[in-house]
């Protein structure tokens, strides 16, 4: 089996989705003008109770919460279908009297199939890494999402406006 990935795209679309999710971080206002000091206390034991309830860390790295897909090897290629079509060209030219006109053009024909199947099927693996990549992007904002109610939930019991 074939693992190669498009490692780079992947990366990029839990990057934006992790960018995306601290351009969402909630807006906090001291309702009863708690000091800095006071803030900055109040954020943390939230983030750690937020954290603990929620098991999402927004500041861990992202990670894949199931494995990419795997590629699958395909036999199509223009190689292979110029052989194949060859062959297939030389036994109907050899029918009509001219062998090697048909191979010529069993061949040609093949090889245009055999790259085509291989485009098409590398298409569908990358279609296939497109989906999971966007799939990973979407649990992770769901999470991020949930940790954000349950950080705003514990400030807003310290008496802050969360918005």
């Amino acid at each position: 089996m074939n693992k190669k990935i498009k490692w780079p795209a992947i990366l990029m679309i839990l990057t934006l989705a992790a960018s995306s999710a601290l351009a969402q971080e909630p807006i906090i206002y001291p309702k009863k003008g708690q000091s800095k000091q006071q803030q900055e206390k109040d954020k943390y034991d939230c983030y750690q109770w937020a954290r603990k309830e929620t098991g999402f860390d927004p500041l861990a790295p992202a990670t894949a919460s199931t494995p990419p897909p795997v590629k699958e090897k395909t036999k199509a290629s223009a190689g292979r279908g110029a052989v194949g079509g060859g062959l297939v060209g030389l036994g109907v030219g050899a029918i009509a009297g001219a062998p090697g006109k048909g191979a010529a053009i069993g061949a040609a024909g093949g090889a245009l199939i055999g790259g085509v199947r291989r485009k098409k099927h590398n298409e569908q693996q990358d279609q296939k890494e497109q989906e999971w990549a966007q799939q990973e992007a979407s649990g992770r904002q769901q999470k991020q999402n949930y940790y954000n109610r349950a950080f705003s939930a514990c400030m807003e019991a310290r008496d802050y406006t969360v918005k």
